[in-house]
């Protein structure tokens, strides 16, 4: 299983394919796991795909201040941070990145850091800003518990994070939104208005956790974006649609 040393924290990674280095970056409650349909899609297209779990999801170490880094002021930066030593560590200069929902506030962070490493950057379902605070939003939108999650959810989450920590992984974060909940309300659109790399959007019309205007506030933001809501879809695009979500990472790339 091949591991780097990020912070002294073992960080799960996979590289496959040849070509351009497109960055799969994941969402907030699953893991690499995710992109399991799209990533090969992009390697048979002629792109060399890098997917990893950030510290402390699927099968990276998350130390035993797991809970309190969830928490912290600096998960953001944090995590980041970890995505810029990790593509250092391995000695990849430039990037597309594509990140779904949380993946996505990675994916703008690193490109406002590395304006200069990013050539494109594709953000899918991710929240612009908050209309109410997102440890009163959690608690409308996931159940309160590991159990009270629907039977083939439970499965998923003990695959992707493991039978001994699944559960209290779902604990952590389902508790007041991570650090985005510790702030209250949680806006993007200020370092939104600092992206200066061609930048993707692309949103469901139907999804559960985000209403599609959030996609379109989202895009107002950006100095070069473009935007594409995806008709009867829901929040997770790259299960909905993993063809057509892989079609449009490539043609988009292709037009920059």
């Amino acid at each position: 299983m091949p591991t780097l040393s990020i912070n002294g924290l073992d960080t799960y990674y996979e590289i496959s394919g040849e070509g351009e280095t497109v960055v799969l970056l994941h969402n907030g409650f699953s893991c690499s796991m995710m992109w399991e349909e799209i990533a090969p899609m992009l390697v048979e297209n002629g792109f060399r795909v890098l997917i990893y779990d950030r510290r402390g999801y699927g099968r990276s170490d998350g130390g035993l201040d797991f809970a309190d880094h969830y928490v912290c002021g600096t998960f953001r930066q944090e995590s980041m941070a970890a995505l810029a030593e990790l593509l250092e560590c391995l000695e990849i200069d430039h990037v597309h990145i594509v990140g779904q929902c949380e993946g996505g506030v990675v994916g703008v962070d690193y490109a406002v850091r590395y304006p200069d490493r990013v050539r494109t950057l594709v953000s899918a379902s991710t929240l612009c800003h908050s209309v109410i605070p997102m440890e009163e939003f959690n608690r409308r939108k996931l159940p309160p518990t590991f159990d009270d999650l629907d039977p083939t959810l439970r499965k998923k989450y003990l695959r992707w994070h493991g039978a001994e920590r699944g559960r209290v992984f779902y604990d952590i974060c389902a508790r007041g939104g991570g650090c985005y909940g510790q702030a209250g309300h949680f806006d993007l659109r200020p370092t939104l208005t600092k992206v200066t790399v061609p930048t993707l959007v692309m949103y469901p019309d139907r999804g559960y956790f985000f209403d599609v205007e959030q996609g379109l506030a989202f895009y107002r933001q950006l100095s070069r974006g473009e935007l594409l809501v995806l008709p009867k879809c829901g929040h997770n695009i790259f299960e909905h649609y993993p063809q057509l979500y892989a079609r449009q990472v490539m043609a988009f790339i292709g037009r920059h």
